[in-house]
């Protein structure tokens, strides 16, 4: 294995060596002036990419705060519903992947929760998401990127609904803010989450979320755990602090990241994250494979993360498969929970060149030659090729 590396799961992704070499630096205290500083670099950041997510860098959210938490974003869904929720409390949550049933299940434990489920991958009939949001909602909650089937979904539409009955709409950017279009008062988004390890391209460990005035107005810090107290993450916030020990290495790490952000242009950032998730899924089609899902109604396909339904043969012996891959010194995911052995999926967030990309496809295609599938290798790099050269 003379090639170096290569990591292409959802999450954790590839790092800069500025990055890297940010968590390197001497420990200073979590109370320091120094720390200080770096929390408002990571905060500045933040809040460029919450409110700049599009393709011409204009502004899409007038007031509001990014906070950074202390815990992978799991602990920001949880804050945001337990801070915005009572045990009478009304939530509705939208379910079509992992990540919309986590949330729900984290709904469940804080208040009583009317689910719009579909099967994993399937489109949100807009008409049920209607019929289930009254006037006696507070809270919906929807995963914007579905990391489990690789899927936009309609965040725009649903949060037209929510506001229309004044709910306040919390949405699971984490793989989503940072690579792709992400419109906070567009979409009637209240709160946003997303994760460092994702389109930030940050180490894991911590999380971000942007916080609207409108939300704030309605957060009741009292009713959720000690930890996620969001009325005491907020005022710590305006002295650039936590308040709770930080963890230094990570909030230095994440300062480098959002700067290179920054540097690097939303616009131009989110036209690069397109162009390599379309490089990969010609790649893909070229090597004969089909994307999963089928794209129907209001749902689109993520460019942040690329998932291809595994051939039928393969299927039978899914590990031989990644196994030949990680021979390759390549890392991809698998298909999770009763996807599992049914898909794989690659990432295109961090920095990811396109020679990587195109070792990606070239690797999955000789992973296929290996377990008996044919498929021309060749043709699969070029189409991605002549994507990348567009």
């Amino acid at each position: 294995m003379s090639d170096e590396f290569l990591l292409l799961n959802p999450g954790p992704v590839p790092l800069s060596d500025a990055v890297r070499r940010a968590m390197d630096r001497p420990m200073v205290s979590h109370r320091s002036a120094e720390f200080e500083s770096t929390y408002e670099r990571a905060q500045d950041g933040l809040e460029y990419v919450f409110t700049r997510s599009t393709l011409d860098d204009s502004v899409t959210a007038s007031d509001g705060e990014a906070l950074i938490l202390n815990g992978t974003a799991t602990m920001g869904m949880e804050a945001a519903v337990a801070n915005t929720v009572d045990d009478d409390s009304e939530v509705v949550a939208l379910v079509n992947g992992k990540f919309g049933r986590r949330f729900k299940r984290i709904a469940d434990r804080h208040a009583t929760v009317t689910p719009v489920a579909v099967e994993w991958g399937a489109s949100f009939d807009l008409d049920d998401v209607a019929a289930a949001i009254d006037d006696s909602t507070d809270v919906v909650t929807m995963v914007h990127n579905e990391t489990s089937t690789g899927i936009l979904n309609p965040v725009e539409a649903v949060g037209k609904i929510a506001r229309a009955h004044d709910a306040l709409f919390v949405v699971d950017g984490v793989t989503s803010i940072g690579g792709d279009v992400f419109r906070v008062d567009d979409w009637n988004v209240d709160i946003a989450i997303t994760d460092s390890q994702k389109a930030l391209a940050a180490p894991p460990g911590i999380s971000a979320m942007y916080v609207t005035d409108r939300a704030t107005e309605r957060i009741d810090g009292d009713s959720a755990p000690f930890y996620e107290d969001l009325d005491w993450h907020l005022r710590k916030a305006e002295v650039n602090q936590t308040p709770f020990t930080s963890a230094v290495p990570l909030f230095r790490a994440m300062a480098e990241a959002v700067e290179e952000i920054r540097e690097e242009g939303m616009s131009t950032r989110i036209r690069r994250h397109r162009r390599q998730a379309r490089a990969f899924r010609e790649g893909f089609a070229a090597l004969g494979l089909a994307p999963f899902p089928e794209i129907e109604g209001e749902t689109t396909l993520s460019n942040t993360l690329t998932a291809i339904e595994l051939p039928e043969s393969v299927k039978a012996d899914p590990d031989a498969f990644f196994d030949a891959v990680a021979e390759r010194n390549v890392s991809i995911s698998g298909g999770q929970a009763h996807l599992g052995g049914e898909i794989f999926r690659v990432s295109n967030m961090g920095r990811l060149d396109s020679e990587q990309l195109l070792r990606g496809v070239r690797t999955v295609g000789e992973a296929l030659t290996d377990v008996g599938v044919e498929v021309d290798v060749d043709a699969g790099a070029a189409a991605a090729a002549a994507v990348l050269e567009q």
